[in-house]
């Protein structure tokens, strides 16, 4: 594709001086193409009810975000482009300019900020444990010598080797490619317990085979907030996707969304996951932040 002459010149410029500028709306309206990021298995945020096509709470908000940048460019027919992430590549595929927008069950740290920037936070939770009934496993001290999954890429499996090591409780920790694959490892008694947020892991159960032979356990490591990401040092892409969630925040829609994904009966087997909205949700409702977890 030719690029107009302002494009090539910011791209001259970047070249010149080494320093990798982000305009991520400049890069749409010249493409005519927005590209959104979707997890597969991130239940009830973002996954798959079909072949390619993800639904969720986040590809809600994605959504919006689209609507709000046809509106800025005027181009009512903008190509919205879907792309499948998993943990381990979600934080590059945005820092190479490959996706624009990341919007699923993403911790926002100060880690990743260093690489990321991070919009208004949509979502808290905290790392807990799924597992099976029959189990008997209540809380972490249940686990020594056992083995234990968790999801390659995420800040829960660095919690987890965390504890194991304070606790000296020799846990196997072993890492599934996303949330799906870490779940079947208990499904399929090759792990214990499966350590992750805790809403994944009531999402997992909602759409498991048999709901009923598994529950989330444990206390909570921490508490983290979930936002979506963009690309760094790119203020005019973040107020636009951050203003988007703050009107959705004021009008009450954002309310209505979560309702409808974690209070409500959900896809594909019709089963809610009951989980009212949190404190600190609320308190970010009243006074949006995209305050990071430590």
């Amino acid at each position: 594709m030719k690029l107009s002459a302002t494009m090539a010149a910011v791209l001259l410029a970047v070249a010149a001086t080494g320093v990798q500028a982000a305009d991520t709306l400049a890069k749409i309206a010249e493409t005519g193409k927005i590209t959104l990021a979707y997890r597969e298995s991130s239940v009830p945020f973002s996954y798959l009810d079909g072949p390619n096509k993800p639904i969720g709470f986040s590809v809600e908000l994605s959504n919006a975000v689209v609507e709000a940048v046809k509106k800025k460019l005027n181009k009512p027919n903008l190509e919205v482009a879907l792309m499948p992430v998993t943990s381990q590549n979600r934080i590059p595929l945005i820092t190479n300019g490959t996706i624009d927008l990341e919007c699923g069950s993403t911790t926002n740290n100060t880690a990743r900020a260093k690489d990321v920037s991070f919009a208004i936070n949509h979502f808290y939770t905290g790392t807990r444990l799924l597992v099976k009934k029959s189990s008997k496993i209540k809380n972490y001290a249940d686990l020594a010598k056992k083995t234990v999954a968790s999801t390659t890429g995420t800040t829960n499996a660095l919690v987890m080797r965390k504890y194991n090591a304070e606790k000296n409780l020799d846990m196997d920790i072993v890492l599934g490619k996303d949330h799906a694959d870490a779940f079947l490892l208990v499904e399929g008694d090759r792990a214990a317990a499966f350590a992750m947020d805790d809403i994944l892991l009531f999402g997992l159960i909602a759409n498991a085979k048999n709901p009923g032979d598994f529950e989330v356990v444990g206390d909570a490591l921490q508490v983290e907030p979930y936002g979506c990401m963009l690309a760094k040092d790119d203020p005019a892409f973040k107020k636009l996707v951050d203003d988007t969630f703050i009107g959705l925040m004021k009008s009450g829609e954002f309310e209505k969304m979560y309702t409808k994904w974690f209070m409500q009966p959900i896809p594909p087997r019709g089963v809610p996951l009951n989980l009212p909205m949190s404190p600190q949700l609320r308190e970010n409702i009243q006074s949006p932040s995209d305050k990071p977890a430590t």
